[in-house]
């Protein structure tokens, strides 16, 4: 027989080893922050699901659905003319705000508790994951944290939480987000249940003892908070709970104890998930369509639209998993975030720079790969582009420097300067000629390291125009204080 508070007290062990231990009162807090759908599986899968589920939908209002004929097949006439894009697609980047809500039945229903910024770039089909934790502060329309923005817009306006969450992360992060696609904890796992549940082949038989237990989350005996997890190597059949735990889990003893892991059984969960959704054993089944319809209409909001899924999926079905960027916004000694307490004592998360210009630099160039290379292979440029330099940190000289350096290669500098702020770590570029001088930028990205930012805030105005009109406005981080 196991010994679950012996078990219990080797996790704390093995925590504090791996240097993740955390004093009892903030147990009691993440025990709370662990109910939320938190893994990028669910977050990915919602997308399959909706681009699914709307396709579904779209069929059956077409027209009879009749078994024995190509479902597919049926969906010619829905795809969209060829000149017809995505919002962001001609600037090679589409955001979709993923968000999930632990809904009915649940304390504080309408709070976010799993925002996860995807951005698709059509021309490599590359994916890249941002997951914003529900804690983050939002000092933007007023916002205290991010995950109550859609709380408060549902009581305000029925249907408007979806938009209005989409429209604070895009001000935090100035970057541009149309989409948002929103699901409820409990709508994955019935979904998941519609279709018979799904297959997956587990890599490790692994055991977690510290899985929060539904509805535990205050009882008074700590250890009751927490259920046992076991899973046997093997194919095994899961049903929609089953499955969610399987993605979640991430205190185990064994090798399957760590965020890569994790991660890996995400990825087989989504593909068993895309197979049986997408399998003739759901398509030709007009009792299982009916009930998915149903809970996709009950359970997933979006906004996009029939032929906008359409056009993703064509641009995306064939992504590899080496093709996915994952990246989250943490409290861990390389992230990006401190924790601390607000000014009525609620857990907050705060940028640890101070403001928000390491994250939105980091979330703006998350799909430049661009880095420094020996500069003699740089050929000098020669169609006269015009610079402007400034230093985004507090160490001197550092834009005097650079300015040295673009002058041997041919460059124009119009002037150097301090950038607005002053703490940036990576350098970042602006094209401010659209495209039309690619070989200097590239030049530029070579000789600095820099990476290509592509918002466009006001700020950059002054560049554009007027004495310091620039054809590129670089921006220096510490990365440039090389010798």
């Amino acid at each position: 027989m196991i010994d679950f508070k012996q078990k219990m007290q080797e996790v704390e062990k093995l925590e504090k080893k791996n240097q993740s231990y955390l004093p009892e009162e903030e147990q009691l807090i993440n025990s709370r922050k662990r109910r939320r759908i938190t893994t990028y599986a669910i977050a990915i899968l919602v997308i399959a699901l909706v681009f699914s589920g709307k396709i579904l939908m779209s069929s059956q209002n077409a027209s009879n659905w009749l078994p024995g004929i190509s479902f597919f097949t049926k969906l010619r006439h829905l795809v969209p003319a060829a000149d017809k894009q995505l919002v962001g697609e001609t600037d090679d980047r589409v955001n979709i705000l993923l968000l999930g809500m632990g809904g009915e039945g649940h304390d504080g229903a309408n709070l976010t508790d799993t925002i996860i910024l995807t951005s698709l770039k059509p021309s490599t089909k590359q994916v890249a994951l941002v997951s914003v934790p529900r804690d983050l502060t939002a000092p933007v329309s007023g916002w205290r944290k991010i995950n109550s923005v859609n709380a408060y817009a549902e009581k305000a306006l029925p249907g408007s939480g979806g938009a209005e969450t989409t429209k604070a992360i895009s001000e935090l992060l100035q970057t541009p987000t149309t989409y948002y696609v929103r699901v409820d904890f409990e709508g994955f796992e019935r979904i998941i249940d519609e279709i018979g549940g799904v297959e997956i082949n587990v890599e490790n038989t692994f055991d977690d003892y510290t899985y929060p237990a539904k509805g535990q989350e205050e009882n008074p005996d700590y250890y009751a908070r927490f259920e046992h997890l076991h899973f046997d190597a093997g194919l095994q059949k899961m049903t929609g709970s089953t499955a969610l735990k399987y993605a979640r889990s991430r205190h185990s003893l064994s090798s399957e104890g760590n965020d890569f892991a994790r991660a890996r059984r995400q990825q087989l969960l989504l593909e068993a998930v895309k197979e049986k959704l997408l399998s003739r054993q759901t398509l030709l089944n007009p009792v299982v369509l009916s009930k998915l319809i149903s809970e996709f209409n009950q359970d997933i909001s979006t906004n996009l639209s029939t032929w906008e899924i359409l056009r993703l999926w064509d641009l995306f079905k064939d992504v590899k998993r080496d093709q996915i960027i994952n990246k989250v916004l943490s409290d861990a000694p390389d992230g990006m975030l401190i924790s601390g307490k607000g000014e009525d004592g609620a857990y907050i998360l705060t940028p640890r720079s101070g403001n928000f210009s390491e994250i939105k630099t980091m979330v703006q160039t998350i799909f430049d790969s661009s880095a420094p290379s020996t500069t003699t292979t740089i050929k000098p440029i020669t169609d006269s582009a015009k610079v402007f330099i400034a230093n985004g940190t507090w160490i001197t000289g550092l834009a005097g420097k650079t300015s040295n350096t673009l002058i041997e290669y041919q460059f124009k500098i119009v002037g150097t300067g301090n950038a607005i702020e002053r703490n940036y770590e990576q350098s970042v570029v602006y094209d401010l000629t659209s495209g039309q001088k690619n070989d200097s930028l590239i030049a530029i990205k070579k000789l600095t390291g820099a990476t290509q930012a592509f918002n466009s805030p006001t700020w950059l105005e002054p560049y554009k125009t007027g004495d310091n009109e620039s054809d590129f406005l670089l921006i220096l981080g510490t990365d440039a204080n090389k010798e």
